[in-house]
């Protein structure tokens, strides 16, 4: 669904979130100067970006946050905002990769950030529906009760308020469940925006609809080139997923999609806390009052790569659930977002490696996005100041865990060169244009060459070249989100072929059908 009076609040897809539908959007955003160095260029406007450049101004900094479209226009506008102590890799996990050391740095860290948020909302008075809550994570089988004991311990160890309780939360048959204390949830995009204007009366310079299409790096300075713009300054920041160009990063994070429901309940039966079973991949489930109204939020269990997968099905399977389980009235709003899984199960937080000099980045959130996008931030906030920081050296992209991610890093990085190859040979081949139905997009064959097409509800054809311009695989359809999907790497384009999602930073290329002349080209 689509609020006419928020049109402004876009995302990064076709469907609304909540968030959008209650923000209204009270932000002007600044002009930059050519000429101005910058102590620090931030690109990417979601909460890691946004909280960066924050706190770097508030440090004394002269900053600029630049957003390729709107702030919040990616995964921040998308996400369910789960405050949590427990994370997508679980605490048994962290132990055996990284150590009982990292786990407990890990219970420490999420700690620390959902205090921050608090307090950052505390202190300028920011309305972002902030509020405590219990979380009930349980298991329905004995498999899913053992894991669920491994679970306990390894949190506990950890230093993680938890316990074994009799109830769950939602009403969904279960074998064991455990209680996590202390946990939060949040309006994420009223949360961003009022950081954004917390920065920009501390002097920032807030860009929105500028990317950044090059950069360069001379005596000390990076130059980033938007559109008429130049802009300089010391030190860069990609808050962006995965920075631009084929890099190490690319190669060690996998793009997913994730599904949510926001859900009306017909006896108002709406659970107070949040829970989460323990299927693969997980359902979640939490409250929230949009609008002046209660709606149930469900996401997960249905979470596939990027391109791959069938994005309408994926609904259709979640809404299937949701009404096995709950009495629903009516469903507002539905709607998927994305995320990146590192492949050894830590996030990469601070300098890119193999980039040029004073180039941070931080990828590979899972689905713990609001605490680990903030916990970023807080990183390359002394990361740049030079300050000394407790969990830098856990999360430094340069690190490679073979133990823990060699056998998800080849197994991602097959599925990648597989693309390369496959799509190529054996692209669905079209009679013609016209089978196509309306609203409809699809890779077809024509005139002996691929080329992505899509056909609007009038009948109007619009055709691309479907090579994704960050590393030359073929896109998907995605016919949910009406956009083309790279199963490589994640990067995302509108019908027009305008770059939605990085890294990719070129547009796909326009093809007129009855321009021969093109295909001589191919």
């Amino acid at each position: 669904m689509k609020n006419k009076d928020h049109i402004e609040n876009m995302r990064d897809g076709q469907t609304e979130s909540p968030w959008q539908s209650s923000l209204n959007r009270q932000i002007q955003p600044n002009a930059a100067e050519n000429g101005v160095i910058y102590d620090t260029l931030v690109v990417g406007g979601g909460i890691t970006g946004v909280t960066t450049a924050f706190l770097l101004q508030k440090s004394g900094q002269k900053c600029v946050l630049a957003e390729a479209h709107q702030l919040g226009f990616g995964t921040t506008g998308g996400t369910t905002a789960h405050l949590n102590t427990f994370f997508d890799t679980t605490y048994p996990e962290i132990n055996s990769a990284f150590g009982t050391e990292a786990a407990t740095m890990m219970a420490t860290a999420a700690k620390n950030v959902i205090d921050f948020i608090k307090a950052n909302i505390d202190t300028l008075d920011i309305d972002a529906d902030f509020e405590y809550k219990d979380a009930y994570l349980f298991s329905q089988n004995e498999k899913e009760t053992d894991q669920l004991q491994e679970i306990l311990s390894a949190a506990k160890q950890a230093g993680v308020s938890v316990s074994e309780v009799f109830e769950n939360g939602v009403p969904i048959n279960f074998e064991h469940a455990l209680l996590f204390k202390d946990q939060a949830q949040f309006h994420p995009l009223k949360y961003i925006y009022a950081i954004a204007q917390a920065f920009q009366k501390l002097g920032g310079i807030l860009l929105e609809n500028t990317i950044i299409t090059d950069s360069s790096f001379k005596d000390e300075i990076h130059s980033a080139e938007a559109g008429h713009i130049n802009l300089k300054a010391k030190n860069l920041v990609y808050a962006t997923h995965i920075p631009p160009g084929v890099n190490l990063l690319s190669l060690r994070n996998a793009p997913y999609r994730s599904y949510v429901l926001g859900v009306k309940l017909e006896d108002d039966e709406y659970p107070e806390s949040l829970a989460y079973d323990m299927q693969e991949p997980y359902h979640y489930f939490r409250p929230h009052k949009i609008n002046g109204e209660k709606i149930l939020i469900v996401g997960g269990g249905e979470d596939h790569k990027t391109g791959h997968g069938d994005p309408q099905q994926a609904f259709k399977n979640l809404k299937q659930y949701v009404r096995k389980y709950f009495k629903v009235s009516d469903i507002p709003y539905h709607w998927s977002s994305q995320y990146y899984i590192p492949v050894d199960g830590l996030p990469y937080i601070g300098h890119l490696p193999g980039g040029d000099e004073r180039i941070f980045t931080a990828t590979g959130f899972n689905g713990n996005g609001m605490i680990l996008g903030t916990l970023s931030a807080m990183i390359i906030h002394d990361l740049i100041l030079n300050k000394e920081n407790r969990y830098a050296d856990l999360f430094k992209p340069s690190r490679l865990k073979l133990v823990a991610g060699f056998t998800e890093f080849v197994k991602e990085n097959a599925d990648v060169a597989y693309h390369f190859i496959a799509d190529r040979l054996s692209a669905e081949t079209l009679d013609s244009i016209n089978q196509l139905e309306p609203d409809e997009g699809k890779i077809v064959s024509f005139d002996g060459h691929k080329i992505a097409v899509y056909k609007d509800a009038k009948g109007k054809v619009t055709a691309l070249s479907p090579t994704c311009t960050h590393a030359g695989c073929i896109v998907n359809w995605n016919g949910a989100e009406k956009s083309w999907d790279c199963p490589c790497h994640g990067g995302r384009y509108a019908i027009d072929g305008k770059v939605i999602t990085g890294p990719p930073q070129k547009n796909l290329e326009q093809i007129d059908i009855n321009n021969v002349s093109f295909f001589n080209e191919v």
